[in-house]
């Protein structure tokens, strides 16, 4: 049976991407070694990761005033690392809570200095994004979540601010064009749109990395991992090799116009498919719905666990919700086909026949 990936993270990966990979457990490039065994500081991985490098700058229309480091621990670490290095505990940040990722970074900042609720969602369940902000002129930085996954929301536009703007876009990086240079830091979790779990991007303004005047642990310091050209130390050697074989791809797919252009086809047939079906129902904004998780109901609960197990004798996997929210949720990143979101709406489709 034909799988239809519909996972959140870790996510699907272009077919091509998966065998690329697999040649390279093996050998590498031919030189009778696999991946998982070369040296860090060796020119077969340098020339890995420096090509990684110049490709997010590329995709990102970035210049020199940003370093590239892809690093340890996740998304979740960065909620941490960035206030470890940006505030003192007399210092504020403003943060948009818009969802449980963006509550969370909220926690960490907490530990390190005040944190200002620019704009929160909560109210409504976090069934929209908020336009309007509250910003101290005071406060160091703008965070922001460009897409909640949990939750279905996305900024569509970025917020204009006077701030050194902060975004988390571990959910939607390199689906569209953006003005990427609008942020004095970037970061983003690999496993939905970059390649394998294991990694993290950060695409940093040096100037704003050097402006750090407080002592923060080295292994945390974000200009001692632009010194050491992300080798402070030994980097996940694999992950980001996959994650040079997905940029590659985006690239030779067309680029970041050609990945909007497909989530946009992609989202249009999903929502417009769950809109037309009574048995269905949606409470998020449609002007701040996701083009990369969208997050719906039934309007019968009791036929939740039915349509699941339809789903999954159908092939298609990762389509439950958040275990906080419940649900359906479908999530259509790059590398998911037009067609699998075809075999779901026709799913969908037979499913309300028979049940409406």
């Amino acid at each position: 049976m034909k799988k239809h990936n519909f996972n959140s993270g870790p996510s699907i990966l272009p077919a091509k991407v998966i065998e690329q990979a697999a040649a390279a457990l093996h050998d590498f490039n031919g030189i009778g070694l696999s991946i998982l065994e070369i040296g860090h500081r060796t020119d077969w991985f340098i020339a890995v990761i420096e090509e990684a490098k110049a490709l997010v700058k590329q995709l990102m229309q970035l210049n020199d005033d940003y370093e590239v480091l892809f690093l340890h621990g996740g998304a979740t670490t960065q909620f941490m690392q960035i206030p470890m290095n940006f505030l003192t505990p007399n210092d504020t940040a403003a943060y948009c809570d818009n969802g449980i990722w963006g509550s969370k970074a909220i926690q960490e900042a907490g530990f390190f200095g005040n944190v200002h609720i620019a704009a929160s969602s909560k109210d409504k369940k976090h069934t929209y994004i908020p336009k309007n902000l509250s910003l101290p002129n005071t406060a160091k930085y703008l965070h922001i979540t460009t897409n909640n996954t949990v939750e279905g929301t996305q900024w569509h536009s970025l917020p204009e601010t006077n701030l050194p703007l902060v975004a988390d876009m571990s959910s939607d990086i390199f689906s569209k064009p953006m003005p990427f240079n609008q942020c004095s830091l970037i970061y983003a979790g690999a496993q939905k749109n970059m390649g394998a779990a294991g990694v993290t991007l950060v695409v940093i303004k040096k100037n704003w990395a050097g402006s750090i005047q407080k002592p923060v642990p080295p292994i945390m310091h974000y200009q001692k991992h632009i010194e050491a050209k992300s080798l402070l130390n030994t980097p996940p050697v694999f992950a980001i090799y996959v994650a040079l074989l997905t940029l590659r791809w985006i690239v030779a797919e067309g680029g970041l116009t050609e990945m909007e252009k497909r989530s946009k086809q992609k989202a249009a047939l999903l929502y417009n498919t769950i809109d037309s079906l009574p048995i269905f129902t949606s409470s998020i904004a449609k002007e701040d719905r996701s083009l990369m998780n969208a997050v719906f109901f039934m309007k019968d609960e009791n036929l939740l666990s039915s349509f699941l197990q339809t789903c999954s004798e159908n092939g298609m996997v990762g389509v439950k919700g958040y275990r906080t929210v419940g649900g359906i949720r479908v999530s259509m990143y790059n590398a998911l086909p037009l067609e699998s979101v075809q075999a779901f709406c026709e799913l969908a489709q037979y499913f309300a026949q028979k049940h409406g």
